[in-house]
């Protein structure tokens, strides 16, 4: 409690000394800021609802049901149309707003939104730098993944609106089909090992009935059956909304399907195995300008190879370290084979050994929730769950990510855990794992950021990866501060996927700046970390179609604990680990220039405060 009050106290030390120097050093009234403040705020509000209500499934992901039938226009023109309208903002920001009269908090976000405006304009020119289809996201997994994961069904005109959206994707394929038709033209195909990943995924929504003679439903009709029967309807109505989906799946998502697949066929034949982002028109511009957005910082390729080379060689002496712990005889690659393939790693490749996993998981998610207060001075409202990936696809999905809670608190925050691959998903990498994806990794910062008041939606609902998958990264390693990595073998496993991070560096700038190969980039990964090869086929592959987002996670982590370890010297005995997680936090997502800025001040801020302490 007493904190929690020293906290405050500091924040409103804070504003009144910041409205203070607005008066003296700007000649702007108190009151005239809060005027300006408010109305900046509200203009921020009104761009994100004119934004929002071009996008029904922007809508639907926030909870809103308007639009419930419809889908995005993903069409050249609506690219367009984006544009013109940021470009109109910011003009508007630049001439119309006087700075000088917002209070901080909007000065922020003025920043933000401003900054977030020049960069979508500059890069506008990279934006057909990119696979629209591939085998980790596109039209032909989004669908299936968004109607069964975020249409829900609480009454008979959502079962009514989900059938007019499976009726009104053909609109949205031939827009699909056609940017990969202007990029192909602009010299932009994706790599050959890309077309039987995406078409097997896009067959696989095909299986089942009403596509097939199988026993069994395909995923979409047994989602939209499932959903059905909560509903307090008759059987006679439920049974004429299973038919009218019957005949969408047969008449429009069937026939979509299989000219979307066709295409990727013909174009197959045209793809090369070239992988990297230099084989793209200007594409070394293009990437240094990816590794600036991901990254907010001026690190150069360069410097973020050097920089993953060092930290591999780090951790592979801690992990040395833990190999002589245990008293395994060998050298550390023989480690990594053992961990690789012992039995005792690993969950049966059994439906009960896939249940297992789960359960576990789930324990550590519930264990960590008893222990957020020894880390953090607010808590999400928001609650999540661990939910296994659907089998829908399984096979192409990363081992494991995070859904982020509805805004409205209808649908919870998911840590999805893979379980196609049992021999990916190591026991002594569970709890890294549950920590990152789930608590108090990507859950807290997600949903506290999505809960915070006074803070523009774009801000809320917005992100920058470095921060982001810095955070998750980072708050694989509190627990080991915490002593919750069980044994040797679980704070390996730790290491693991840090190692796994720092190898992303190596391979993520190797393909784009480099020219290493696929097979290279694989080699890198088998040859460096205890992960299954299946582990860095779809890493290499996820680092081809994603050029720069993987090497957000561990420059991110750097900074942060670099914040944390200058606060700590500054600050002595005076810092308090919640109080700096909450600096961190309550901002919710910045640029890693701005969250230094923030961190700066609160030490400043603190340091005067406890010296004005100390002298009275």
């Amino acid at each position: 409690m007493k904190n929690r009050i020293f906290t405050s106290y500091l924040c409103l030390v804070f504003i009144v000394t910041s409205c203070k120097q607005e008066v003296k050093e700007r000649m702007v009234s108190p009151e005239e800021i809060a005027t300006t403040s408010k109305a900046m705020n509200d203009w921020f509000q009104k761009q994100w609802d004119a934004e929002v209500a071009l996008s029904p499934m922007t809508q639907t992901y926030l909870g809103d049901k308007t639009n419930y039938d419809k889908w995005d226009n993903m069409s050249k023109e609506a690219d367009e149309e984006q544009l013109e309208r940021t470009k109109a903002r910011l003009a508007y920001l630049k001439d119309s707003v006087n700075q000088n009269a917002l209070d901080e908090a909007t000065q922020l976000s003025f920043k933000l939104a401003l900054q977030q405006m020049e960069d979508d304009i500059a890069d506008y020119k990279y934006r057909l730098h990119n696979y629209p289809v591939n085998q980790m996201f596109g039209i032909h997994s989004q669908v299936p993944s968004f109607l069964i994961n975020m249409h829900q069904i609480t009454d008979k005109s959502d079962a009514e609106a989900y059938v007019s959206r499976l009726n009104g994707i053909g609109t949205m394929f031939d827009q699909t089909i056609e940017m990969l038709k202007e990029r192909e033209t602009a010299g932009i195909i994706p790599p050959k090992f890309v077309f039987p990943r995406a078409i097997e995924s896009s067959n696989n929504i095909l299986k089942g009935k009403p596509f097939d003679n199988s026993a069994t439903s395909g995923a979409l009709l047994g989602d939209f059956t499932t959903k059905l029967e909560k509903l307090a309807i008759s059987e006679e109505e439920k049974k004429i909304l299973i038919k009218k989906a019957t005949a969408a799946l047969i008449s429009s998502v069937k026939p979509s399907y299989q000219k979307l697949i066709v295409f990727l066929e013909e174009q197959s034949k045209r793809a090369t195995d070239d992988d990297g982002a230099w084989k793209f028109p200007d594409g070394e511009a293009f990437f240094n300008n990816a590794l600036a957005r991901t990254t907010t910082t001026d690190m150069t390729a360069d410097d973020i190879h050097e920089l993953g080379l060092s930290e591999v060689k780090r951790i592979h002496a801690e992990m040395t370290t833990i190999k002589e712990q245990v008293g395994f005889t060998g050298t550390l690659h023989d480690f990594f084979k053992f961990m690789k393939e012992d039995k005792q790693f690993y969950y049966p490749d059994t439906k009960a050994g896939r249940e297992e996993y789960m359960k576990t998981a789930t324990l550590l998610i519930d264990s960590m929730k008893g222990r957020l207060d020894e880390l953090f001075l607010r808590k999400p409202k928001a609650d999540m769950i661990v939910k296994a990936v659907e089998p829908f696809r399984e096979k192409s999905a990363g081992k494991a990510f995070y859904q982020a809670p509805a805004i409205d608190g209808s649908r919870p925050g998911t840590y999805y855990a893979n379980m196609y691959d049992i021999m990916a998903m190591p026991k002594y990498q569970m709890e890294a794992l549950a920590y990152h994806e789930g608590i108090p990794g990507h859950h807290m910062e997600r949903a506290m950021s999505q809960e915070l008041e006074n803070v523009p939606m774009f801000r809320k609902m917005g992100g920058y990866t470095a921060y982001t998958e810095g955070w998750g990264l980072y708050t694989e390693f509190i627990p080991k501060e915490m002593g919750l990595y069980s044994d040797p073998y679980s704070d390996f496993g730790r290491l693991a996927m840090e190692l796994w991070r720092a190898c992303r560096l190596v391979v993520d700038t190797g393909i784009h700046a480099k020219k290493w190969t696929r097979q290279a980039g694989i080699k890198y990964y088998t040859d460096n970390t205890p992960n299954a090869e299946s582990d860095a086929v779809k890493m290499v592959e996820r680092h081809i179609v994603m050029p720069s987002q993987a090497t957000a996670y561990k420059v991110g982590m750097n900074k942060i604990l670099e914040l944390r370890a200058n606060a700590k010297t500054k600050l002595g005995a005076k810092f308090d680990i919640r109080e700096f997680h909450d600096v961190v936090l309550v901002n919710g997502a910045l640029p890693l220039n701005v969250l230094e800025d923030m961190v700066d001040e609160w030490i400043e801020i603190k340091s005067n405060d406890l010296a004005e302490i100390s002298d009275q």
